[in-house]
């Protein structure tokens, strides 16, 4: 199951999005971790001090190796230097896997260690000082977008994406990736702003979208976000001193989080797990078609000298009977 955690700036979703991942490994249940927001905190939530942070690999940095693994055999991609962050995957391309070694996650990938279970962790790369005023931070999250239109995930499996926040994750369509995208909003006007956008924005695409309120201090808080998303609203999350201690570095056991804040992370694997259900694999790969022509077209084209639509094979659609498919020399 592929599971976005989208919200504005300070709403909480990578504190969230942590929590969430924690529950999973508790379950020891296969989870990929990825950190594709501006700023970097994913690996710091899930316990890691500034050393290892600071040491993890950047997937951008790695985008030539990405490139040159999921091209495999596939005849439509000419060289990997055409490969753009929408390219689809055809006959021959090399998928990847939840549960398997490959290239790609032995450059852009770290075990991260949790009581109950471990997680594969894979972050973007931050926003450095040489970017500026050169670099647009979407160039660097492609790599992301890249893997996860060669993913091939089954029910048990997860990818955890935390992702940037605001309406940016709009800038490429990467927000149609998810089976699942839940929206962490606070009670507040500006809280649920966000909501609005998304929900704009992801009514065309099928995107299923649930709320999550965080920092709720009442029932009031709650009538509010009620008022505001109405049925959207999934469950909602108060003050933790748990997470207050993992805040300061020093998590306890997990499972001594508060037991409401367990049954809230339950309903969230309960309605990921339920989304299942609804995976139509034609129409996502309808919309990856749609978003590579699209931006194959606006600049894609220009920037790689090729004629990008080629890279297209019509005969091929991205679904579950791929994961037992030998991969291609």
């Amino acid at each position: 199951m592929k599971i976005a955690f989208v919200g504005k700036g300070g709403s909480g979703k990578t504190t969230l999005s942590s929590l969430f991942i924690r529950h999973l490994a508790a379950d020891r249940a296969p989870v990929v971790a990825v950190d594709a927001d501006i700023n970097q905190h994913l690996g710091a939530a899930l316990g890691l001090d500034e050393e290892e942070t600071s040491a993890l690999p950047a997937m951008g940095a790695q985008l030539p190796l990405i490139k040159n693994y999921l091209r495999g055999s596939n005849p439509r991609i000419t060289s990997a230097e055409t490969m753009i962050k929408t390219t689809p995957p055809g006959e021959g391309s090399r998928l990847l896997r939840i549960c398997e070694d490959n290239p790609v996650y032995d450059a852009c990938a770290r075990p991260v260690e949790l009581d109950g279970g471990a997680v594969r962790l894979m972050v973007t790369g931050p926003f450095t000082e040489s970017d500026l005023g050169v670099a647009c931070y979407h160039s660097k999250v492609g790599a992301v977008e890249l893997c996860l239109n060669h993913l091939v995930d089954g029910p048990g499996e997860y990818v955890v994406v935390d992702m940037t926040a605001g309406s940016d994750s709009f800038a490429s369509g990467m927000f149609t990736r998810f089976d699942m995208t839940f929206l962490v909003a606070e009670p507040t006007r500006k809280g649920v702003s966000v909501y609005r956008q998304y929900k704009e924005y992801a009514r065309d695409f099928g995107v299923c979208l649930k709320v999550v309120g965080n920092k709720v201090q009442g029932p009031d808080d709650i009538d509010f976000l009620r008022e505001e998303v109405g049925e959207d609203l999934l469950v909602t999350f108060g003050h933790s001193d748990w997470v207050r201690a993992m805040e300061k570095g020093r998590p306890p056991r997990f499972g001594l989080l508060e037991e409401h804040n367990h049954q809230a992370l339950r309903t969230l694997r309960e309605t990921a797990d339920g989304s299942y259900e609804l995976r139509d694999w034609q129409r996502y790969t309808r919309q990856m078609v749609h978003f590579h022509l699209k931006n194959a077209e606006s600049w894609g084209n220009a920037k790689t000298g090729a004629d990008l639509a080629a890279q297209v094979d019509p005969a091929f659609v991205l679904d579950e009977r791929w994961a037992t498919t030998p991969q291609p020399a």
